[in-house]
């Protein structure tokens, strides 16, 4: 983590800036890209899976998913709700690593076929982009019912007008910033409640029926891929 060369006096402290900073384990840079800490998670995700390929004929299916869920899926899914909204070829990056997870996972070879099929299906993982709206929207929920910090909550205000509180939307505030302003926790979450199904955005709605339905309709989305999209996510590897 070098510096940039500004440092900022506090009494007989001396706080030197710098150009990377770790938050709870998640690495920001000075410009608030995610690129460095993608790195991070990749190379860490990539160096264990290599590990599990090197076992993966003495391990069981079961046992197989374990590994890979605590060791890489499950770092690519800590704090995903600060990707919301980066560019694609952030994703992507995470993508290839729950790609070869699956292949791991499935002792598979790189260029086999059918690979989305079995992860969607055969593995029930989501891709990376849809793991940060389900993440989104649980966070929305727990706001919703109260089980949210307050400084989370007082981020999601319902829509004015009778028709828009019957459908149970909330404002989504206008922002400046093209480039980092629809990833802010008061624009990206409302976003993506607002994108949900009518029934899901249902306050009655309890918690376990919630993160079912929120489940069943993100992969319902695959369906609506064309064949062309899902060749090309194949080949992002």
């Amino acid at each position: 983590m070098g510096g940039c060369g500004l440092c900022l006096h506090l009494g007989e402290d001396t706080i030197k800036a710098r150009e990377h900073v770790c938050v709870l384990d998640v690495t920001i840079s000075s410009d608030l890209s995610l690129v460095k800490h993608v790195s991070n998670v990749c190379a860490a995700g990539f160096f264990w899976l290599l590990q599990h390929r090197r076992i993966r004929r003495s391990l069981d299916s079961e046992s197989a998913v374990i590994l890979v869920h605590a060791y890489t899926s499950s770092h690519v899914d800590y704090c995903n709700a600060v990707y919301a909204g980066v560019p694609k070829n952030i994703t992507d990056r995470l993508q290839r690593v729950l790609n070869v997870a699956a292949q791991v996972v499935s002792d598979i070879r790189k260029f086999d076929h059918g690979l989305s099929r079995l992860m969607h299906t055969g593995l029930h993982w989501l891709d990376v982009p849809e793991r940060v709206k389900h993440k989104l929207g649980v966070l929305m929920y727990r706001c919703q019912h109260n089980q949210a910090p307050r400084y989370l909550t007082d981020h999601c205000s319902p829509v004015s007008g009778v028709v828009f509180c019957q459908r149970h939307q909330l404002s989504v505030p206008r922002y400046r910033l093209s480039t980092y302003g629809h990833r802010a926790f008061s624009v990206a979450v409302p976003t993506v409640w607002n994108s949900l199904p009518e029934d899901l955005r249902d306050p009655e709605c309890c918690a376990d029926s919630y993160r079912q339905s929120l489940e069943t309709f993100l992969f319902s989305q695959y369906s609506c891929l064309s064949a062309l999209e899902v060749f090309l996510r194949e080949c992002a590897i």
